[in-house]
């Protein structure tokens, strides 16, 4: 079993985009199988083969401890580490070739408290990896790209496993894709566009992150899809295998 984890911010296109990810490998012939990890989401894109949300109730969170949404969102996303031993049971029973993690739509709750770094280290598979969602309407901007870049470093950095940056929304944002890729292999070209954005000390700040930041390739590779369409998965689905299956791509 390989494990694939769908991160990013809310409303980046996470739910939507493991929907077509399965959908990409189930058309290919691999045995795919979904965990939602989200306690909190009303409606998915998809039919989950594992769900949180069996074990884990917003709802009856709130009124056992008299919260408010966001205090047992909290408290949810806490929980989901507790449940950890009876989810990776249930996916070991259905052992999938590739098991795809749509992960909380708050990042900050599953990425920056204990237990969403808990779970990704020790859920059992053979080979795990992350995807990290640059939502590609917010990206538009060159300071908002560096300030994605910044987040999706942190996250990797929380995650502590291989990474592919994707660009998603592509269906919206066609005129800009190819300024936006050019931004990820150019650093003179993405200065270029924060100062013609920016004040003078937003400039020198933005850049100074950015030049740390560009000392490891913070961006290159990033992979354009659109949610919607699923364009982009051949590319996305090529990235997956050389850090999943060692290069040995599923037939198209």
């Amino acid at each position: 079993m390989k494990a694939i984890f769908v991160a990013g911010t809310a409303g980046s296109g996470k739910s939507l985009l493991t929907s077509k990810i399965h959908e990409y490998y189930t058309r290919n012939g691999a045995f795919t199988a979904i965990l939602n990890l989200d306690p909190g989401v009303i409606s998915l894109p998809y039919t989950p083969d594992i769900d949180i949300r069996d074990s884990v109730d917003i709802v009856s969170i709130m009124k056992q401890y008299d919260l408010g949404p966001n205090g047992a969102l909290m408290m949810a996303n806490d929980l989901i580490a507790s449940k950890l031993d009876e989810l990776q049971e249930e996916a070991d029973k259905i052992n999938p070739d590739y098991l795809i993690v749509d992960t909380p739509g708050q990042i900050e709750l599953f990425a920056y408290r204990t237990s969403g770094p808990y779970f990704v280290n020790n859920f059992m598979a053979d080979q795990k990896s992350a995807l990290f969602l640059y939502d590609g309407v917010l990206v538009t901007t060159a300071v908002n790209f560096v300030s994605m870049a910044l987040l999706a470093t942190s996250i990797r950095l929380r995650m502590g496993m291989p990474t592919i940056n994707v660009l998603t929304k592509t269906d919206l944002i066609a005129d800009k894709i190819s300024e936006i890729l050019r931004w990820t292999t150019n650093l003179k070209t993405l200065e270029n566009a924060i100062s013609a954005e920016a004040d003078g000390e937003t400039y020198v700040l933005v850049t100074n992150i950015l030049r740390s930041l560009n000392l490891s390739g913070f961006a290159q590779g990033l992979i354009p899809v659109s949610n919607a369409t699923g364009e982009g998965m051949v590319n996305l689905e090529g990235s997956l295998s050389r850090i999943l299956n060692q290069g040995e791509e599923i037939e198209d």
